[in-house]
């Protein structure tokens, strides 16, 4: 057993609050941009405050306090007693930053961050020391002062003036509910922010004054609303103390007839004590075991009364903590069921897969070597295998994407810091963020992209006068956008800034003898030596860069996943890098040929389409190289053989097979192979950690036959390529 039985819950709890941070983010980001609505407002507010509730269940005191702070803020401004400000905006993001690093130090075991108490201070400070002790004096609990007087609370709340399409509840927190800092006022604001409240207190279990257990809990709502509301929405709002409440729904043809005899329920018996029927209600306890469930009337049917469940199946699928969002006049439809799953057992699904494709081809090897008919019961069987082992293989792939949102978000961040330091004004603006890539994709492409986005922030972006003075805005904008396209993800960072200083990057790669004083480099040329170890055009070293580290790392660390990074810069109009990457890292569909007695594999994404040569396609281009001639356009020639080392460039390539393929950039080239033995889906076996980066080469794969085979990256293949396709005394036809 695990020495810490709330372990588990307790990792559940982070992963929820990971989504609620997202829609944070996400709120934030549409209040900049002018969205200064209730409802957007609103979820900020929820979102810190269900941080709040489940860390104050753990007893995660440094990162109630913060959470507390924050929501107080925001508590003014969604009452409206205080006007969002871009100032206001940026320290509201500085806040959420913060509150990420105090969830991930609660979660890590970490010290609290820094600068957490400076953000929260500047921002009561934005609001005012007054203002900010009249909300807190708003949240504290009323003073409870006993009065002798009766009060029937049930003539206010008359049966039969409760709409049959109306959901009506009866909630009562118990002692561990405000034990836990759960305030039961906050959940029925929350309440009322899904839409129309009304609220019966019920003070009948209030003992005489002389008999009060200041920890114990004797209050109880009964609360309606719409019946247009989703009822899991309506639920989420009592997630976090769903198991320190009794929480009960009425029926849909009578809502209160799950509740007995109301009128007993709310009248104020004789001789107990009560407070005003106005005082504000509390909330904050764990919920009990249900009470049994109503059974349904049988004429008409109705669903059953569904009184303190946890994982009914109308809920699931549903982020406990994620805030609820206004009913649109029709019940919403239930998301589909959603299962956590610890990453590793995944990882192992995908190798057992990845093994049940390597068999499934050494069968149908062994079954095409056995020479049995195409139409014979174990072909037909066979090709039914290939066919699931293929659905098997995408759905488990499925289950490993995730799109690129949480990534992008991060980038805000470093935008945000980045910008601060250097003092530029700069906005990140993102595009296909549902952009779906394999997870471990996702986690290792975080630190090249930040350090393309600093780089960005710090070279790219003129600083502020140099863009008023040229006509810009003073505003810097950085566009991270995400794209599938011809079977791979690509990835681009794009600025508004002055582009390369093609010029200054020369100079700087003379003096620091990286390439001759008398060399002639094209744009793309120069361009790429901004990836060689140890350049920098910085003039001063900053706290973002200067000391030659950083591109390089970005170039390594794109190869390392299989990806490609090319650069496209206009002067004074800006920069664009960008990351080609393979969608996953496990399998791929690829073309089998033989080169040289040899077995490869070239990626079926990269090849537009084969051809036999003619004497008529090839043209001589020097004494050692040559293009073919398709369709009015010129190809470079590229001997795979030669370029592999495997052979000399042959004498004569009339009537050989070439494949030819694209790059991101639009540039195609001719691959010659001695023949096209078969198109299959091969497994990803890497290279990298045991051989590092070799040019041309992707990873690895193993056949239907046992044979191992590489597994080829044209695009770095023709870029490292000598070009070489015959020798100086070799005449060719055409």
């Amino acid at each position: 057993m695990p020495n810490d039985p709330m372990a588990e819950i307790k990792a559940s709890f982070f992963i929820e609050c990971d989504e609620l941070l997202e829609s944070l983010q996400d709120a934030l980001t549409e209040i900049e941009e002018g969205a200064h609505d209730g409802e957007t407002i609103n979820i900020v507010f929820r979102a810190v405050h269900s941080i709040k509730g489940g860390a104050g269940a753990f007893g995660l005191e440094a990162l109630v306090a913060f959470a507390h702070r924050y929501e107080t803020v925001m508590d003014e401004v969604r009452s409206g007693r205080f006007e969002v400000s871009v100032e206001a905006v940026k320290l509201f993001f500085q806040a959420a930053d913060l509150l990420a690093d105090e969830v991930h130090a609660a979660r890590d075991s970490q010290p609290e961050p820094e600068g957490a108490e400076a953000c929260l201070k500047a921002l009561e400070a934005l609001l005012g020391t007054d203002r900010l002790a009249e909300a807190e004096t708003d949240d504290a609990p009323p003073d409870f002062q006993p009065m002798g007087l009766s009060l029937d609370l049930a003539a206010d709340f008359d049966i039969d003036q409760t709409p049959p399409d109306a959901h009506v509840l009866h909630f009562k927190p118990h002692a561990d509910l405000y034990a836990s800092g759960n305030e039961p006022l906050y959940l029925l604001r929350a309440l009322a922010d899904l839409g129309p409240l009304e609220t019966e207190v019920d003070f009948s279990a209030i003992p005489p004054l002389d008999a009060i257990d200041p920890e114990a809990a004797y209050l109880s709502w009964t609360l309606r609303l719409d019946r247009t509301l989703d009822e899991a929405a309506i639920r989420d709002v009592f997630d976090f103390v769903e198991d320190v409440c009794d929480l009960e729904f009425g029926s849909r043809e009578n809502p209160l007839d799950s509740f007995g005899d109301v009128t007993s329920l709310l009248q104020f018996d004789a001789g107990t004590s009560g407070n005003d029927e106005n005082a504000p209600a509390g909330f904050g306890a764990p919920l009990a075991a249900p009470p049994p469930e109503p059974t349904p009337d049988p004429d008409p049917p109705s669903p059953p009364s569904r009184a303190g469940e946890a994982n009914e199946p109308d809920r699931a699928g549903m982020p406990p903590m994620t805030p609820p969002t206004p009913a649109t006049g029709t019940p919403a439809a239930d998301p589909g069921a959603t299962v956590r799953v610890d990453l590793e057992r995944i990882d192992r699904l995908v190798n057992l897969v990845g093994e049940l494709v390597i068999n499934q081809a050494m069968l149908a090897q062994s079954v095409t070597e056995a020479g049995l008919p195409p139409n014979s019961p174990v072909m037909t069987g066979l090709e039914a295998f290939m066919m699931l082992t293929r659905d098997i293989q995408d759905s488990v792939m499925m289950i490993r994407a995730q799109p690129v949102k949480p990534l992008f978000q991060r980038m805000a961040r470093i935008v945000r810091e980045a910008s601060s330091a250097v003092g530029k004004e700069v906005k990140l603006r993102t595009e296909g963020e549902a952009t779906e890539v394999d997870k471990t994709v996702i986690e290792r492409l975080a630190d090249p992209l930040t350090h393309m986005i600093r780089n960005a922030v710090d070279h790219g972006l003129e600083p502020t006068e140099t863009r008023v003075a040229a006509g810009k805005p003073r505003e810097g904008v950085i566009t991270l956008c995400a794209q599938h396209r011809s079977g791979r993800v690509v990835i681009e960072v794009t600025d508004d800034g002055g582009g390369i200083n093609r010029k200054k990057v020369f100079a700087k790669a003379v003096e620091k003898g990286l390439v001759p004083a008398d060399s002639h480099l094209s744009d793309s040329e120069i361009d790429n030596l901004l990836f060689l170890p140890g350049f920098s055009t910085a003039d001063q070293v900053s706290a973002l860069s200067g000391r030659g580290v950083g591109m390089d790392v970005v170039k390594s660390s794109i190869q390392a996943l299989g990806g490609r990074i090319a650069i496209t810069s206009e002067p004074g109009k800006g920069t664009c890098f960008s990351i080609s990457l393979p969608l996953t890292l496990a399998v791929l569909d690829g073309m089998v040929v033989n080169v040289a007695n040899e077995t490869l594999v070239v990626p079926l994404s990269s090849i537009l389409e084969t051809a036999t040569l003619t004497s008529e396609d090839i043209r001589v281009l020097g004494p050692e190289t040559h293009v073919i001639h398709l369709r009015g356009a010129f190809v470079p020639l590229y001997d795979l053989g030669a370029e592999l080392g495997y052979r000399a460039p042959k004498s004569n390539y009339e009537g050989g097979i070439v494949l030819l393929t694209a790059q991101e950039n639009g540039d195609r080239s001719a691959l010659v192979v001695d023949a096209i033995l078969e198109q299959r889906q091969v497994v990803i076996k890497g290279l990298q950690q045991s051989y590092g980066h070799i040019p041309g080469v992707a990873a690895a794969t193993i056949l239907g036959d046992g044979q191992i085979a590489l597994i080829l990256d044209p695009a770095d293949l023709v870029d490292n390529a000598s070009g070489r396709t015959g020798s100086r005394d070799l005449t060719l036809a055409g």
